[in-house]
């Protein structure tokens, strides 16, 4: 993985300059909630650029030799450009935070899901190039991964991922529709199988076996549930739901983000969960779902897609890139 050695350093905690960013696109869902955030702390300092000059490249260069850390949350192409735009800037470059599809699955480039793995908040505090994850990939990942490494998941396992997020997340003209009524109350989408989270989804959670994946967006603005369905007595071991539920709670034990719930809660008793319960935050509930009597289980990711789907964690990751304390 690249790292800073032959980069602009930000600077460190304690010093007294702030560390400069530049959230590039800050006109999307994205970029708004990304400013809206920044707006909240006093530790970063965020320029811009005038809007007539925004896809000038000798301004955007000029105003990029005089930051630390550069967020994009531009489409992928635009993306593309930018980052090569970087790379020719040498050692006056800008680290990079990017929030589109582009980089996802580079090999050069550290995924932005600081809970992914023990090491993987190290991975982005060194890196000079970051990939912010999609928001269904993060719920179905956080669920994945920790089963997986511990084996209690075959890495080929026919795993199915269903999901349902608020329209917030489908850009401006899926929101447009849904605000002035034209839009149905809920549907599904992305079954041609060409989904474009699909690729970090299968990566990142070690699957082996491309799983099947079936988003939907339901009539409200934002929150997201992700949910995978398990027959047991088809894994390895037959785990039940403590073994399930023990496997992620020993993942992010300590983590301030990630809460994996007892199975024991409100939701349980109910039978029932909604999907907008954390909006507004960076926070992300994991549950296991099961049933003794049928052996069967699933589990269910809740996050605000607009939270630690996409601003909140680009905030999280923008923190740790630039030597910041979680806040």
């Amino acid at each position: 993985m690249t790292t800073l050695s032959n980069v602009k350093q930000s600077p460190s905690v304690g010093s007294s300059a702030k560390p400069a960013v530049f959230v590039d696109g800050a006109s999307g869902t994205t970029g708004l909630g990304i400013n809206e955030r920044l707006r909240l702390q006093n530790d970063v300092v965020v320029k811009s650029i005038a809007e007539e000059r925004r896809k000038d490249a000798d301004a955007k260069r000029a105003l990029m030799e005089e930051v630390d850390l550069v967020i994009l949350c531009l489409p992928d192409d635009a993306a593309k450009e930018t980052v090569a735009l970087i790379d020719s800037m040498g050692a006056g470059a800008p680290r990079v935070l990017d929030a589109s599809t582009a980089f996802r699955v580079a090999s050069d480039w550290a995924y932005g899901f600081p809970e992914l793995a023990p090491d993987q908040a190290d991975k982005i505090r060194a890196a000079r190039k970051v990939s912010n994850p999609g928001c269904y990939p993060t719920g179905a990942i956080a669920l994945l991964r920790p089963l997986v490494d511990t084996g209690l998941l075959p890495a080929d396992y026919p795993v199915t991922v269903n999901a349902v997020s608020g329209y917030s997340g489908g850009g401006k003209s899926m929101i447009a529709s849904f605000e002035d009524g034209t839009a149905p109350a809920f549907e599904l989408y992305g079954l041609g199988f060409e989904h474009k989270h699909v690729p970090e989804m299968q990566l990142y959670s070690r699957l082996t076996r491309r799983p099947i994946f079936v988003p939907s967006v339901g009539n409200y603005r934002q929150g997201m549930l992700v949910s995978v369905p398990l027959q047991l007595e088809t894994l390895p071991g037959k785990p039940g739901a403590a073994e399930l539920h023990d496997a992620l709670a020993k993942r992010y034990a300590g983590s301030r983000y990630v809460s994996v719930m007892p199975l024991e809660n409100e939701a349980a008793k109910s039978g029932r969960i909604e999907p907008e319960a954390l909006d507004e935050t960076n926070m992300l509930e994991l549950y296991v779902f099961a049933s003794d009597k049928h052996h069967q289980a699933v589990l269910v990711a809740r996050l605000d897609n607009l939270g630690k789907g996409a601003s909140g964690a680009a905030v999280q990751n923008m923190r740790l890139m630039l030597g910041l304390p979680e806040k």
